[in-house]
């Protein structure tokens, strides 16, 4: 039977997007609501040079701040989820880019608070707080400002600087449009010689097909229409790379890295600490290569069949019943965590789940902290569509703990504990299938799953992480970036990982750059990843022990959001992220994953 065009936007039940009406019942209501915070930009620029008149001034400032930043992050994600959905949707776009331009002149608006609050000095603060019981709250707020202090420059450069976030966003948002509204994928074809339809929502479950002619052509054909346009995404890339050396340099640091880790007050041998335990497990990933072809029965191992299913017998599984099992699966957490992300997933629409044309690739947890902490992703009725849902929940409860418990300025938090929460509920929620269901098939299934995963977070996101710093190193030692030598770069990369265990195609595997047009401009944004995935194994092992304490160590942790440095709300939920060790824990959780698929393989 043919496979179904994806479909339009246009095309899609209400039921299966989110409720963006819940925050803007209309897009005449957003207008207005745009032009309302641009009208009250001047309310901000008043208290400009007026901060060191006295603590009631400075509590009239936060509140005024804090107005403007609340309204806008209900603009910022209607526009976002908006145009997210459908990014050929002209007006969507538009009011994508307006909210991020609104974003920028709000951030230039009141770059003067830093300078002016450290102009007042530590001292002169704690005093302050002692007299004004409303500006207690802001302590680690002042802490973290202080901590910046070498790096923070004048008002003026800093009003410069935050202007720069709108017009620095081109190439992130240029590669973007060119991925997801521009480019068009060859169907596939079957072995029967039908042809198979390949997107961007639909590549996934593409390279996961039985059909090996399926798997082999959505492959090429994904990573040929990426190499079609490879100078123009390097162009971008080398654009988003400059301007991270730029800012750093700019601010006083010694590299790109230590820019982007000081801010969070991360040492960089986290970093260091990543890249080399991944090296060392290197053998592990050859063992599973192995492992893989000898289960296919294939003389050769090429990259489509990394995800090649073990088994013929993997389950469909419905969006409902996905919401069911990963609830089962998170009921060590308690009650209050399980209703909250049933009702999220189900009445309350916090999930765009549509397979539609010009959606965006990938899967994402947004929101604010007036709104649902929505998720986008497209939802395909299989296991791997279950836990990356299951992920980005983890995500969403995450960003509902800490809203309700922590104020404003503290209901953010650092990608380096938001991918903890989320790789904690895949890990629960595998757990739960494994023990629901003893079937060898459905163990198979869930296991490929977990590889899976593991593969993105363990293997693809480190080897990332190594060209990421390849790239800012070259940049600052003023070296170009070219198409060719990035994909040469990331191929010999990957070709490292493979251990000779994978036959290469170099030029589609080296142009996987090109198909993170989001990740890579994030200035080190991917080791995270494997940091977080570690921690959440570690983690969730305890709470599935029941170790005392362990659960509730945990709800603190979502509970802190921002209120703490990313390393010190870990250590709130028992791990020292600055010991090697727990990286290596995490490689350990891989190797025992591939050792009960060698178990269950060969039981056939």
């Amino acid at each position: 039977m043919p496979t179904p065009l994806v479909p339009a936007r246009t095309e899609v039940p209400v039921h299966h997007t989110c409720d963006t009406a819940s925050v803007f019942p209309t897009e005449e209501l957003w207008e207005n609501e745009l032009r309302a915070i641009e009208t009250a930009l001047p309310d901000l620029q008043r208290y400009r040079g007026h901060l060191a008149e006295g603590p009631g001034v400075l509590v009239d400032w936060f509140e005024a701040w804090e107005g403007i930043g609340r309204r806008l992050g209900r603009l910022t994600t209607y526009a976002v989820m908006r145009h997210a959905a459908d990014t050929a949707d002209a007006a969507a776009s538009a009011r994508n880019d307006r909210a991020r331009a609104l974003a920028s002149r709000v951030a230039s608006t009141c770059a003067f608070a830093d300078p002016e609050i450290l102009a007042l000095g530590a001292p002169r603060l704690a005093d302050w707080m002692r007299g004004e019981p409303r500006l207690a709250v802001f302590a680690h707020h002042f802490d973290r400002i202080e901590r910046s202090r070498a790096h923070v420059r004048s008002a003026e450069v800093e009003q410069l600087l935050a202007g720069l976030g709108d017009p620095f966003r081109t190439a992130t948002a240029t590669h973007g449009t060119l991925a997801d509204a521009d480019l068009t994928f060859a169907p596939a074809r079957s072995a029967s010689g039908e042809d198979v339809p390949v997107a961007q929502g639909t590549i996934g479950q593409l390279l996961t097909d039985r059909d090996r002619t399926v798997r082999r052509m959505a492959w090429e054909s994904y990573a040929d229409a990426h190499l079609a346009l490879r100078h123009a995404m390097a162009n971008c890339l080398a654009a988003g790379v400059k301007q991270h050396v730029f800012l750093a340099r700019a601010r006083g640091y010694g590299s790109s890295l230590e820019a982007a880790l000081a801010p969070h007050h991360i040492p960089t041998p986290v970093f260091h600490n990543l890249l080399d335990a991944f090296r060392r497990h290197l053998p592990v990933w050859h063992r599973y290569w192995r492992l893989r072809r000898e289960a296919l029965g294939y003389e050769r191992l090429y990259e489509y069949d990394i995800k090649a299913p073990l088994t013929e017998r993997a389950p469909a599984v419905p969006y409902e019943t996905a919401v069911e099992w990963i609830a089962a699966g998170m009921r060590p957490l308690g009650a209050e965590y399980v209703d909250t992300l049933r009702r999220g997933a189900t009445s309350e629409r916090w999930v765009d789940r549509s397979v539609n044309r010009g959606k965006r690739a990938g899967a994402f947890s947004d929101g604010s902290h007036d709104t649902p902490p929505f998720i986008l992703m497209s939802y395909t009725k299989d296991l791997f569509s279950l836990s990356t849902l299951a992920h980005e929940l983890g995500h969403s409860l995450h960003s509902w703990y800490a809203r309700r418990t922590q104020p404003y300025v503290y209901s953010g938090y650092s990608i380096f504990v938001a991918e903890v929460a989320s790789n904690f509920n895949q890990a629960l929620v595998r757990h739960h299938l494994l023990e629901a269901n003893s079937d060898r098939d459905f163990q198979v299934a869930v296991l490929e799953e977990a590889m899976s995963n593991f593969h993105r977070y363990l293997f693809i996101m480190p080897t990332l992480a190594r060209l990421e710093l390849e790239l800012h190193e070259r940049v600052e030692r003023g070296e170009a970036l070219t198409a060719d030598g990035l994909t040469s770069l990331l191929a010999d990369l990957f070709g490292e990982g493979y251990g000779g265990e994978v036959e290469m195609d170099r030029q589609r595997t080296g142009i996987t750059w090109a198909e993170f047009p989001t990740h890579l401009y994030a200035n080190f944004y991917v080791y995270q990843y494997a940091t977080g995935i570690s921690a959440a194994h570690v983690l969730s092992d305890r709470v599935l022990r029941g170790e005392p304490g362990a659960r509730e160590r945990y709800l603190r942790f979502l509970q802190a959001g921002g209120s703490l440095y990313p390393l010190d709300a870990l250590r709130v939920a028992g791990v020292d992220m600055t010991d090697p060790a727990v990286v290596d824990d995490g490689f350990h959780a891989f190797a025992r994953t591939v050792e009960q698929l060698e178990t269950l393989v060969k039981r056939r």
